[in-house]
């Protein structure tokens, strides 16, 4: 789905895990034609019930090729680490996995509740149990378009959100604050992922800094150290 203000000739495509919780919410308080409840009723989802992220679609995006088109990008690395800490500890997508709980027992079970090293080693068969898992995890082309660059007029990063705010607030002449929604509450390095946990992701993850070229730098062109000193940490 393409997330397209016509009022405001401005449209948006989400990455999931990239700040697009606190971009919906923005967007939808510039939105007429969206309905913002007040603030002790909105939830979790509820800006994603409105603007929901759906997969890059050429003709949907061409659609809008009057609007000004923008996406927010985030370090693959570190998007990756918040679908465990977000998605497994936080909102507890397995822990309530049904499917996964209708598993047949046995020494190859996958877990309910696992570490991260057992959550990223047996990634894709999570992402088979637990269609949020596969959703948070799927490779950013599939959200943002098979090339990054020719499809959007400003492309930001995670960090870079007061300058969205900013941008957004002289295109529509209004205050745009852009709140923090969904945040994860621990943080998770790379680097405390064991030796063979790190090589399991090597692949995925050095599509995704390809695809990201002159934005990230891959942190997996030489071999991590294995860190097992370097804890998951909780956010202040």
């Amino acid at each position: 789905m393409v997330i397209a203000i016509d009022a405001h000739k401005i449209a948006y495509m989400a990455l999931p895990k990239a700040g697009c919780s606190s971009v919906k919410e923005a967007l939808a308080r510039l939105d007429p034609d969206v309905a913002v409840p007040k603030d002790d009723a909105i939830g979790a989802y509820t800006f994603h019930d409105a603007y929901p992220t759906r997969r890059f679609r050429p003709h949907r995006w061409q659609a809008v090729s009057d609007h000004w088109r923008f996406c927010v990008i985030r370090d693959p690395a570190k998007r990756l680490m918040s679908c465990y800490t977000n998605r497994v500890l936080q909102f507890g997508d397995l822990r309530n996995s049904r499917r996964l709980r209708k598993l047949q027992s046995g020494s190859a079970a996958l877990e309910r509740e696992p570490g991260p090293d057992a959550f990223f080693r047996n990634l894709e068969a999570y992402k088979t149990v637990s269609s949020s898992i596969k959703h948070h995890a799927m490779g950013a082309w599939l959200f943002l378009g098979p090339e990054l660059r020719p499809h959007y007029d400003r492309i930001y990063k995670t960090d870079e959100l007061d300058v969205l705010a900013r941008d957004l607030s002289r295109r529509c002449a209004r205050p745009v604050r852009l709140r923090r929604r969904n945040s994860s509450e621990v943080t998770l390095r790379i680097e405390a992922l064991e030796g063979a946990t790190i090589d399991a992701l090597r692949p995925f993850l050095d599509q995704e800094y390809a695809y990201f070229e002159g934005f990230y730098t891959n942190p997996l062109g030489k071999r991590l150290r294995p860190s097992c000193a370097i804890p998951i940490r909780r956010v202040s």
